[in-house]
């Protein structure tokens, strides 16, 4: 019996990798400094791994993301041996799309096939050293890549009929690579195809397999699959694969093909048993018994691992000492489940021991926090509580003549700069070195500014800045009942961006009013309309860790009716414009799409219940970086009365959705990505209104960035803003009316 664990977080105990590379695009790291930095955090993500599992991967670390290192590797983007020019690719002036890892939080770079004149590219093995180095570093550990079909399917820029020499084109490549990892002495290659558990067409199948019947001849390779199972499972057993890994977590459908058609003998069957994407602690004699199963069906190796990659979880438990022991008891991130691993192994091979059974005691909550006020709310919702109270036909008329907008109005998403001497007065307001009074004065003074300064530039719309917010899903996680939040729970969205997802444990139920006392104190400052702020049910599950012992969209129904008190909230106080963001609604949809109906049914259901709000206000949604080509029918059927969308990293191509579906709401088109450095000029932002325009009627189109500008410095923010206000003051002039005069 053995163990194999991977994706450990590269974020380290005290976010090491965030700092160190922030700091070298920031000028205080040098080359030298970052790079003996991560050669430091390295070693301690590998000795983690000793102390606990026989077996990992190595070459795991990356600078900023691996789909974007696998592209390099492959000869897809010209880059000599400097850093910067990496970083270019990754956030700078040649930026990559950047959208959702499968149905994670996390985001991945969008590589580009390079097909011009309709002739593929030639793949080519052009960087196979740091995996080298880092198996000479480390000989027993097993070199890490994406595989061929995940990287390819992740991919854009190609016809979909190329799909398949573009295949056996990269796949040669990977032959290459494969032999040389061989040669260098590795015993095993980890291989990633996450993309095996989505829906694969049986075309696909059958080119994957004429692909890995040559690879697996190249060297022995252990191919990982998770997020969901795989569908022509029993269609792999006769490729010549060393071991396949299954999510028996999230795939049980994984668990019928094994029990109906075994697993071949010749290969090693690794076993997710350890959920890589929730903090439960797992049941570790439910884990023993299925492994017992297991053997029944099949006479293979069975190697215990973890169920998808751990990076979905915060690297350890041990410091949140503030938790209620109850819960605390309770959870494992990233360590603790490989210490599971050890501990399911050791109740394998030597019985129940006393670290085995105090493990145990806390595997399942016993304790929770009901309302049975709000569970009866639940059971009580019918039809009428998911929908607005007029059409949007009539609402915006409503809105439009208590507006007042011009033509092509601007605003932003929501957050402005978080600048450093904010955050330590946020840190030190939670460690009560700073009074409250002094805290909310400071805030305070950020909006008055942040109200001013929009004023300034010409915006429409305003926002409050959500200076008092450090996270979207956190802030609203600390006002209700129902979440914890933890103290160094940080895990990776992208690059090296992080955040904490909160732990949601027991009914949802909000106390007192979350966001009145901001959003009105801008209002008090103008005239023009300020946004309420306010984030969306299913992100709002989707970015938490979520309890499992009641339906999820009974979940949701409890966060979507505590928004919608939110709502009255905001309205009654005379605001007159709210935002409901919901980032994670597409991501939150299963990998099947067999499965799609039921999950957006109650997705849809949540975000309607709450913004069912007084047709004179106006509900705007947002979402970024997702497939919306897949999802348009599903956004309509929310009824906000305006989306804001993420489309520069795709070039404006999220546009051409609009062109296939009679959308009738209105749509803001993000016209700059907020997370490069990069200031757009008016030029380029009219152009992806202008080509808005050929598809949507001109009096439905906003302009507004990608995202919220929490991230960026204030010397990039001021001068994008100028040019998307001049930009729209010059598409007015262009195609209809100027901006009517400021209201006093």
């Amino acid at each position: 019996m053995r163990t194999y664990a991977y994706g450990y977080p590269r974020l380290g105990r005290k976010r090491e990798y965030k700092q160190l590379i922030e700091g070298f695009w920031e000028g205080q790291v040098s080359e030298a400094a970052l790079r003996a930095g991560l050669e430091a955090l390295e070693a301690d993500r590998l000795a983690t791994y000793r102390r606990f599992v026989d077996h990992f991967p190595v070459g795991e670390l990356s600078l900023y993301d691996p789909m974007l290192d696998t592209a390099l590797m492959f000869g897809l983007y010209s880059k000599g041996g400097r850093l910067e020019e990496y970083f270019d690719l990754a956030r700078g002036g040649r930026a990559l799309e950047l959208t959702k890892w499968f149905n994670t939080n996390y985001h991945y770079l969008v590589p580009e096939i390079p097909f011009a004149d309709g002739r593929p590219p030639g793949f080519r093995l052009v960087g196979d050293r740091p995996l080298v180095e880092a198996l000479r570093r480390t000989p027993e550990g097993f070199p890490y890549v994406i595989g061929p079909y995940t990287f390819l399917r992740l991919s854009k820029g190609y016809p979909p009929e190329a799909f398949g020499d573009l295949l056996r084109a990269l796949a040669a490549a990977y032959a290459e690579l494969f032999r040389r990892l061989r040669a260098a002495g590795a015993a095993m290659v980890h291989v990633d195809e996450p993309a095996w558990a989505a829906d694969v067409p049986p075309e696909h199948v059958a080119l994957l397999r004429e692909v890995y019947a040559r690879l697996g001849r190249e060297a022995d390779l252990l191919v990982f699959t998770y997020y969901d199972s795989v569908d022509f499972l029993d269609q792999l057993y006769d490729l010549p694969l060393r071991g396949i890994g299954l999510d028996l977590c999230h795939g049980r459908e994984n668990l019928e093909v094994l029990q109906r058609a075994g697993f071949p003998a010749d290969k090693i069957l690794i076993a997710g048993l350890v959920d890589g994407r929730n903090v439960w602690k797992t049941d570790l004699r439910a884990a023993a018994r299925l492994v017992e199963a297991l053997r029944g069906w099949t006479s293979a190796e069975i190697w215990l691992s973890n169920a998808g990659p751990l990076y979905h979880l915060p690297v350890t438990a041990e410091a949140e000492a503030r938790l209620d022991p109850a819960l605390r008891e309770r959870i494992a991130f990233a360590t603790e489940r490989l210490q599971e691993l050890r501990l399911l192994k050791t109740l394998l091979t030597e019985g129940e021991t006393e670290e085995v059974r105090g493990w145990n005691t806390y595997a399942h909550p016993t304790d929770h926090w009901f309302y049975p006020e709000i569970q009866e709310r639940i059971r009580r919702l019918g039809p009428a509580d998911f929908a607005r109270e007029a059409p949007y036909a009539e609402r915006v008329r409503e809105q439009q003549a208590r507006l007042n907008l011009p033509l092509f109005p601007t605003t932003t998403i929501g957050s402005f700069p978080q600048t450093e001497d904010l955050r330590r007065a946020r840190a030190a307001f939670r460690a009560g070195r700073l009074p409250p009074a002094d805290y909310e004065a400071l805030i305070r003074e950020r909006i008055r500014y942040i109200i001013q300064v929009q004023e300034e530039l010409g915006l429409d719309v305003l926002v409050h800045g959500e200076f008092e917010r450090s996270d979207m899903v956190e802030f609203f996680a600390e006002r209700l009942e129902g979440f914890a939040i933890t103290q160094h729970g940080w895990i990776l969205s992208y690059g090296t961006r992080v955040y904490r997802p909160p732990i949601l444990y027991g009914d949802v139920r909000r106390p007192r009013p979350m966001t009145l006392k901001e959003i009105t104190y801008a209002q008090s400052l103008t005239a023009k309309p300020v946004k309420g702020m306010l984030t969306g049910p299913v992100t709002m599950l989707a970015w938490s860790y979520v309890r499992e012992d009641i339906p999820v969209h009974e979940v949701a129904f409890q966060i979507a009716l505590a928004i919608q008190e939110e709502v009255r909230d905001l309205e009654a106080a005379g605001i007159r414009v709210i935002q409901i963001d919901e980032p994670a609604f597409r991501e939150r949809a299963p990998l099947k799409r067999r499965r799609w109906p039921d999950y957006f049914d109650w997705a849809v259901k949540a975000f309607r219940l709450a913004s069912r709000a007084h047709p004179a206000t106006q509900i705007h949604t947002h979402m970024c970086y997702s497939e919306f080509n897949e999802i348009i029918a599903f956004i309509d059927a929310l009824d906000a009365d305006v989306i804001s969308i993420e489309a520069t990293r795709s070039r404006g191509e999220v546009i051409a959705a609009f062109e296939r579906y009679r959308y009738e709401r209105q749509i803001g088109p993000g016209v700059y990505d907020v997370h490069s450095p990069s200031v757009p000029s008016p030029e380029s932002i009219e152009a992806i209104i202008e080509r808005a325009i050929r598809v949507i009627p001109k009096e439905n189109i906003w302009v507004n960035p990608d995202c919220g500008l929490k991230t960026r410095r204030w010397e990039e923010v001021l001068p994008a803003l100028r040019n998307m206000v001049a930009a729209a003051r010059r598409l007015r002039q262009r195609h209809g009316t100027p901006a009517p005069a400021p209201q006093r």
